[in-house]
């Protein structure tokens, strides 16, 4: 038991750090504990609503690393995940009166659906033609939903609105309910990813970013590796999108956007390709940096934003977990050396 506390102290630590922050921010801003807890206004119900947000980013690059860090499927149609499931939560619950169970079952389907439609053509296409024609894919969809014939169930190009959610989770009257729902499927679906990547199934998909062809030749059927990968991918982006319905008041058609899919790339670069740890400090980072600069700096947040991205790409190319994992035995013999130090020169 003291080794796995010991083994596992700082991810056991940011957990107890998630589960206390709202009553942490509450106490400096004068709340009491028990105002937070029936969800009073105040900068605790701000924060969590910024965290919940960082939750749903942080599945959606998790959805993204599994297929293109760990299996090495380069797709620029991904938001085509999210987006299915944000739009068929939204109409599902405004236009056919679907409770929350039998929506999250229809958005299951149709995971399942465009996990195929991306399998079909992945024994014809690899690297940057299967990139190139996931890029068709999502644009079909970004411009099915913001065509005029759908804009009665979609809202075109203004987007979904009136979404109303379960009043159970209602981020508006039950918000710290829903920071901790999203923080559970969190929690459950890194360590899901995590049981995946250390599988023998997993295994194969990484020696298929390596050399697929060498994985070919020793026998492993590498198309249903991928599309394993795939259907896993959909899943979690399209339980990405239903909350991000259930979250936000309106369904941006953005979200189907590539522009959402370079998201899930920048979110990935800057954690680390293919650690798993860093699509939750690169989502951490992307949303705290975004609101961050777009509250000082207003629309010149963009080009700053570019900027701090350009140089993420240049100077830590690994990502911030990667680069961790990289130099974690030269800083921790540089640490043992300095300790050694101080106790010869008290």
């Amino acid at each position: 038991m003291t080794s796995f506390l010991q083994q596992h102290r700082l991810a056991l630590g940011a957990l107890l750090a998630l589960l206390l922050l709202p009553f942490i921010v509450g106490a400096l801003d004068g709340a009491s504990p028990a105002a937070v807890w029936v969800n009073a206004s105040g900068t605790s119900k701000f924060v969590q609503g910024l965290a919940i947000e960082v939750f749903i980013l942080a599945l959606y690059a998790l959805s993204f690393d599994v297929i293109f860090g760990i299996t090495g499927l380069l797709s620029f149609g991904h938001s085509l995940f999210f987006a299915v499931g944000a739009y068929l939560t939204g109409i599902l619950l405004k236009n056919f009166g679907f409770n929350l169970w039998q929506t999250l079952g229809m958005v299951f389907l149709a995971a399942i659906a465009q996990a195929i439609l991306f399998g079909i053509v992945l024994p014809r296409v690899k690297g940057i033609t299967f990139a190139l024609v996931t890029l068709g894919m999502g644009s079909v969809f970004h411009i099915l939903v913001m065509s005029r014939e759908l804009g009665e169930y979609t809202g075109a190009d203004v987007g979904l609105q009136g979404v109303i959610p379960p009043a159970f989770i209602s981020p508006a009257n039950e918000r710290l309910r829903f920071y901790f729902l999203a923080l559970a499927v969190l929690i459950l679906v890194y360590l899901l990813f995590r049981r995946f990547v250390d599988s023998p199934t997993g295994r194969v998909c990484i020696a298929i970013r390596e050399n697929e062809g060498r994985a070919r030749m020793l026998g492993y059927n590498t198309f249903a590796f991928k599309f394993a990968a795939l259907l896993l991918s959909s899943f979690t982006a399209a339980l990405a999108g239903a909350m991000h319905a259930l979250y936000q008041p309106i369904v941006s058609p953005n979200t189907a956007s590539m522009g959402f899919t370079v998201t899930a790339l920048l979110i990935t670069l800057i954690g680390g390709v293919g650690t798993l740890d860093g699509a939750l400090v690169g989502a951490l980072i992307y949303r705290l940096l975004d609101f961050g600069l777009r509250r000082y700096l207003g629309e010149s947040a963009s080009f700053i934003n570019g900027a701090v991205y350009v140089a993420f790409v240049l100077f830590i190319p690994y990502g911030i977990v990667g680069t961790w994992h990289l130099k974690s035995l030269q800083i921790r013999t540089g640490w043992q050396r300095l300790q050694r130090l101080f106790r010869l020169n008290p």
